[in-house]
């Protein structure tokens, strides 16, 4: 059955066409996002759905929306949906953080001159009639420094603009090497030395809890005076009752503002002061832009929905097209690794490390480590994924670690999983063969070479004499058929382990008559996903 995605806002129909080119059931209702009853109502019946910003994604929606696997948002704000709520239901949400960075970028750089030139309060003067030549003296942009906050995506690119402006530019951003300041041409500086020192500010950064209020009353007294601002941004980067203030004083000479605290603004302290340029959230708004947002979102949603790819995910580790073939039997590897621990463990999990031997240490591993945990999840709750599997692990206070090492064995690469609980330590290692398929090469140290099977049943016991006799009798007489086994121990008389493949799950009943000997300690019936 081909994948159903909504589109609830309006999507250029080149957009809506590149789902139907792929295979999907699309169902375009360019309204809906704006009846919020109406969408909870037959949200449940689609795979995906493609939004820009009229559509709220709340946890009420994302709760109804019970067959809803990813969610794409066409642009880069994702402040409407509520991506924990999505993140517990393992609904992926991607954005197109690239779509309209160019768009982005040239809207600030016009609100500077806009601001330095006072163009909207002089082009207004002119036109009522008046002459006010020497009422609008400007500055100059070039030779001036500008401060920018946030050196991604925009940033780096109004970076490149301001440079070609012949501008000084000087960059805050905490995830800005030496390195890549140096190839932009850039000088990396601590906010405080950016507001000493900037004639121009302008902000590039998402709105988080570190980063709101990053200009606040006490920020805005170290910038320079005679600074102008501008935010392109987010609104509530900015006190915009501080900057009111700081404007009326004269400390700062303007500012341009697209974005604001409660938007539709339809009021701000800002509003009404002289050389302020405020415009209604245009900053994706070109004609290029939103087309390729459109075309961004509908690719990533199809290449998810039918290839397994995932890109530009807020929420989830990205798996290119190109890898996910190559990831998928690998990531199929890491949910039976899960699995196993997570069936033969009665006690809460303390901590968890993830070893990743040769070929598997250069691959995704943040997507294996994401399916391992939801593998060793499912048992306790059904409907986790890769999405909410590392949230719940967080929640529980679990401590989880990674080791990537070169190739170390007679395997080209594999991943082994080792869990500790109040009351013991467990493990275990696998890796795919050339047919793609799992395989166990190791359980609790004890190399073994074992496929997975549908129903299979775990049984650790000491090494003794007639073990395979007892349980293939005690077996045979419950009508339980043992397709195939495999058979591992450290040492002659130590630990052993037995992996018996059977036709259906073990009976409790069936379980005691096993664990009656008092050489077994443990049996635990096993059920994996073979398809």
């Amino acid at each position: 059955m081909a994948p159903r995605v909504l589109v609830s806002d309006e999507l250029s129909e080149t957009a809506v066409q590149i789902f139907r080119d792929r295979g999907i059931d699309v169902d375009f209702q360019p309204k809906l996002g704006k009846d919020k009853e109406k969408l909870a109502e037959i949200i449940g019946n689609y795979d995906g759905l493609a939004i820009r910003s009229a559509t709220k994604v709340t946890e009420k929606l994302i709760a109804a929306a019970t067959n809803l696997k990813v969610v794409g948002r066409a642009g880069i704000g994702v402040d409407n949906v509520d991506i924990p709520a999505a993140s517990k239901r393992g609904v992926i949400v991607m954005n197109t953080p690239f779509g309209n960075s160019i768009t982005t970028a040239e809207h600030a750089i016009a609100l500077m001159f806009a601001v330095a030139r006072q163009i909207p309060s002089a082009d207004a003067s002119t036109q009522a009639g008046k002459w006010e030549k020497s009422k609008f003296m400007g500055v100059e942009i070039t030779g001036k420094t500008l401060g920018v906050i946030g050196a991604g995506n925009i940033g780096s690119i109004v970076c490149a603009r301001a440079l070609g402006l012949k501008m000084r530019v000087i960059a805050y951003d905490p995830f800005l090497s030496a390195e890549r300041a140096q190839e932009m041409g850039v000088t990396k500086v601590e906010l405080d030395d950016l507001l000493a020192q900037a004639d121009f500010i302008t902000l590039h950064v998402p709105m988080t809890d570190k980063t709101r209020g990053i200009l606040n009353k006490d920020a805005i007294a170290k910038t320079k005076p005679g600074v102008r601002i501008v935010n392109c941004a987010r609104g509530g980067l900015v006190d915009e009752a501080a900057l009111a203030e700081a404007l009326k004083s004269g400390h700062v000479a303007g500012a341009g503002f697209d974005v604001f605290e409660v938007e539709p603004a339809t009021e701000s302290p800002l509003f009404g002061l002289p050389n302020v340029v405020c415009t209604p959230h245009l900053g994706a708004s070109t004609t290029e832009a939103q087309e390729n947002v459109a075309l961004q979102v509908a690719e990533q949603m199809s290449d998810y929905l039918v290839k397994g790819a995932v890109s530009n995910a807020i929420n989830m580790p990205s798996i290119t097209a190109e890898e996910a073939p190559i990831l998928k039997p690998f990531i199929r590897l890491a949910d039976v690794l899960g699995a196993f621990v997570g069936q033969v463990t009665d006690t809460a999990i303390k901590e968890i490390e993830i070893l990743y031997d040769g070929s598997t240490a250069s691959m995704n591993t943040k997507a294996l480590t994401s399916a391992l945990l939801a593998g060793l999840i499912r048992s306790q709750v059904a409907d986790v994924n890769m999405v909410s599997a590392p949230i719940m692990i967080k929640e529980k206070g679990v401590i989880l670690s990674e080791v990537k090492r070169d190739k170390s064995g007679v395997y080209d690469g594999y991943i082994k999983l080792t869990v500790t609980t109040d009351k013991n330590t467990r493990s275990v290692a696998g890796t795919v063969f050339s047919d793609g398929k799992p395989r166990f090469i190791q359980i609790k140290g004890i190399n073994m070479d074992a496929d997975v099977g549908a129903n299979m049943v775990y049984i650790s016991n000491t090494d003794v004499p007639g073990m395979i006799g007892f349980m293939g009798t005690t077996l045979g007489a419950a009508g339980v058929n043992i397709a195939n086994f495999q058979l591992g121990r450290d040492k002659q008389g130590g630990d052993a382990i037995a992996l018996l493949y059977v036709d259906e799950p073990l009976k409790d009943d069936v379980i005691a008559k096993l664990t009656a000997n008092e050489a077994i300690r443990q049996v635990k019936p096993l059920v994996f996903n073979v398809d």
